[in-house]
């Protein structure tokens, strides 16, 4: 078991303990269940990723030029191209001068860093290990700074935490800093269920992982043959959700001590969310943080979107 911290031995603890039990999908980021994402990303089903690389082949100059940005700082430090295609823009613009990666998952991203050192030499490049939505206070002042959560990740989060993030975005944007973000956007349930349900299985082998991580992590020895995966779309709250549903009855340790917790056949443990959305519900999304939306890029079909925000006296 490795050492846990006594914050997130109480998150999930916290977790556990609720109604519906769920576990924070930031858990699912040890080593395997990044290496697993990256995998997913490349699933025929899952149209995110070749989608918003689409977008940003084709706009992401005008991105650049729109947010007029020197740094590009990600929040969360991909392996993928998306990166890339910004921070060549900027540097065919001009405009690069610094690249900051934020990531949960410290391994991931010492190679997300040296990568982004090796091809861009003219910029400074650097790293901060933390969960955006915690610790977005270590990126530091900004000036000229376009942050960017790309790949729909904002949909993880739930309409309340998701209006905290927005106005911590505003508390962290000056008059000359932006923030572009990925949403996915609304569309049908046979596409959204599918890319959620992969038929290879990768989609449930990265949903299950996550028991693995919480046991190697806090000794809460989940049976992860007890559990598989479930994923489906709810149309009213406009968000699949991802659970993890007992084939038999099953128990598990509670971390920081206690009483061992049952789950029998049937029940579940909710690790995600992934929020849909309109550009309306984005815009009155945004309103709420003191924001607004200033860019939109979407594809031909409209699934996904990119968004460049900015203060609402910007």
């Amino acid at each position: 078991m490795t050492s846990a911290s006594i914050d997130d031995t109480a998150a999930v603890r916290a977790g556990l303990l609720r109604p519906l039990p769920e576990l924070d999908a930031r858990f699912f980021y040890d080593d395997l269940g990044s290496e697993l994402l990256e995998q997913i990303t490349q699933l025929p089903e899952y149209y995110p990723t070749r989608t918003e690389i689409g977008i940003l082949e084709v706009n992401a100059d005008a991105i650049v030029a729109a947010a007029g940005a020197e740094e590009l700082a990600e929040l969360g430090s991909g392996a993928g191209r998306k990166i890339r295609l910004l921070l060549d823009a900027m540097r065919c613009a001009g405009q690069l001068k610094r690249c900051t990666m934020f990531d949960i998952n410290a391994s991931f991203l010492e190679a997300s860093v040296q990568r982004r050192r090796d091809s861009y030499p003219q910029a400074e490049v650097s790293g901060v290990v933390g969960n955006f939505l915690d610790d977005l206070g270590c990126l530091g002042p900004g000036g000229r700074r376009m942050v960017m959560l790309l790949a729909g990740t904002i949909g993880n989060l739930d309409p309340a935490r998701t209006t905290t993030f927005l106005r911590d975005i505003a508390d962290r944007t000056g008059p000359d800093d932006s923030f572009l973000v990925g949403v996915d956007l609304v569309k049908s349930r046979e596409l959204l269920e599918a890319a959620y349900d992969d038929a290879q299985g990768v989609t449930a082998k990265f949903n299950l992982n996550i028991l693995t991580a919480v046991n190697r992590q806090f000794d809460t020895r989940f049976v992860v043959e007890d559990f598989e995966h479930h994923a489906f779309w709810d149309e009213a709250q406009s968000r699949i959700e991802m659970w993890l549903r007992a084939v038999r009855p099953t128990r598990w340790r509670m971390p920081g001590g206690g009483e061992p917790m049952e789950l029998p056949a049937g029940g579940e443990i909710r690790t995600e969310l992934s929020c849909k959305y309109t550009r309306s519900m984005l815009d009155s999304r945004a309103a709420s943080a003191g924001l607004r939306v200033t860019g939109w890029w979407t594809d031909p079909q409209e699934w996904f979107a990119l968004a460049l925000i900015r203060g609402s006296g910007q």
